[in-house]
């Protein structure tokens, strides 16, 4: 922008400069010859009283050498002689003479005016003044180059003012253009402040205004969140009190351990919601700003990471109780490799819960499924394969708060945001056994992957160092 509006100054500017400037330097030069041709004509009409009294040669030659000491005006007289200089044409001077008309006429030289002077006994003498050429052009480049250097400053302050107030204008978009992009990054605290012309000066005022009405609405949202999670709170501890009645009846310990670890959810929802916003694992800034509208968890620290392969299997611990009454047959096949991933326990576990629930959802009870945990050069892949009648629409599935089974549509969301927190992805597909497979690619953290890297070179040292004893 501040460019155009440089070559905008330049291109508007130099038009209005040369409309003015070929005119002017025209009527320049046009003044300049007008103003030697009068001295000419002057100097001319000045011989007309003397050689209406005398036409003697030596009067004659006097008066000329009177007027004219720069050899420029000759008399020719009635009788052929030339006194003074000589420069016009013979056929200039055969019609002035003839015709007893005043001429200007143009020489290589210059320009000679010629004016007849009508003596007694109906004689003619012809007075010549001669204009060289460079007295035509006198003053004429000086002024040309005077004037260009106007012109030329003129056009350079335009476009100096125009790019100052370009810079202006590109300096107050690039501000709130940061702003924006910090606001989408998840910078809830950004503002910036209005400066430039009146419009992103009123633009900048808007924009204060939405981030403002932004960390109402999400700070009323997880507000909200936190009272529907409190509101849990009675029916759960009833629940814990009936588990606590069954006394030492069958199921009654499992029933309490699921009531300890509702509540420990319960616990962490309300803690995360009513912590102050940020950007958090779950989302970060690149991707928050491809979804916006939804709300981040808390930042987590340099530290916080999970072993997959450890959370999996605890969990699938977890899970297998209930598939045991359900007749369902679960295997777990989990890689011994180091499986480290940059995302807190809770996360990774919210993740591995999503997927093995919704098998128990969605299938009919009896279902057989397989967790599987595989390590690749740069990631781990996280595989929960069932037997049941899979998913007729995988990409419908994916998006968040649609559910292809008639509930909350959020588990493959939890799944699919904690991917993109490490540049992993999701994919649903045809499994091997029979139904769907939910495959999530979790990158894996910069030490994990730089482990194998260093014992491929600590094993190429080692062979070096046999090699050079030998």
């Amino acid at each position: 922008m501040r460019r155009a509006l440089a070559g905008v100054a330049l291109a508007v500017t130099s038009m209005v400069a040369l409309s003015f400037l070929i005119p002017l330097a025209l009527l320049v030069q046009s003044e300049a010859r007008s103003r030697a041709t009068t001295e000419a004509e002057q100097r001319a009409a000045a011989l007309a009283p003397v050689l209406a009294l005398t036409t003697r040669p030596s009067d004659v030659q006097q008066a000329v050498s009177g007027l004219d000491p720069g050899n420029r005006l000759g008399v020719h007289l009635p009788d052929g002689d030339v006194i003074g200089a000589e420069h016009a044409p013979a056929h200039g001077l055969e019609r002035a003479e003839r015709d007893r008309e005043t001429l200007a006429l143009s020489t290589p030289s210059g320009r000679v005016y010629l004016q007849p002077v009508i003596l007694p006994e109906n004689r003619v003498a012809v007075v010549e003044s001669f204009v060289p050429r460079e007295d035509l052009d006198r003053g004429v480049a000086l002024s040309w180059v005077v004037m260009s250097l106007l012109a030329l400053g003129l056009v350079a302050g335009s476009v100096l003012v125009a790019d100052r107030l370009g810079a202006r204008v590109v300096r107050s978009s690039r501000s709130l253009s940061r702003a924006s992009n910090a606001l989408g990054a998840g910078d809830l605290e950004v503002r910036v402040d209005p400066a430039g012309p009146p419009e992103l000066q009123e633009a900048g005022r808007a924009f204060n205004s939405m981030a403002d009405r932004v960390v109402q609405l999400l700070a009323m949202e997880r507000e909200l969140v936190a009272d529907l999670s409190h509101r849990l709170r009675t029916p759960l501890t009833a629940l814990h009190l009936e588990a606590e009645r069954m006394g030492s009846a069958p199921g009654a310990e499992r029933l309490n351990a699921a009531v300890t670890n509702l509540e420990t959810e319960l616990d962490s929802i309300i803690s995360a919601a009513r912590t102050p916003l940020a950007v958090g694992p779950l989302g970060g800034a690149a991707d928050e700003r491809k979804e916006p509208g939804r709300v981040a968890a808390p930042a987590a620290g340099p530290e916080e990471r999970s072993e997959v392969s450890e959370v999996v299997r605890g969990r699938v611990e977890f899970w297998s109780v209930l598939a045991a009454q359900q007749g369902r047959d679960c295997r777990l096949l989990a890689t011994s490799e180091p499986t480290a991933v940059r995302l807190p326990h809770d996360d990774l576990a919210a993740v591995v819960d999503a997927l093995i629930g919704n098998v128990f959802q969605h299938t009919a009870q009896g279902t057989a499924f397989t967790v599987r945990v595989e390590r690749t050069a740069q990631a781990v892949v996280l595989a929960v394969d069932d037997a049941g009648p899979g998913i007729e629409d995988p990409d419908r599935a994916l998006a968040r708060g649609v559910s292809v089974g008639g509930s909350t549509g959020l588990g493959l969301d939890i799944a699919h945001r904690a991917a993109r927190a490490t540049r992993g992805a999701v994919r649903i597909t045809h499994g091997p056994m029979g139904g769907a497979q939910v495959r999530v690619t979790l990158g894996l953290d910069a030490e994990t992957k730089r482990g194998p890297a260093r014992a491929a070179l600590r094993a190429r040292r080692a062979a070096h160092r046999s090699v050079q004893r030998g």
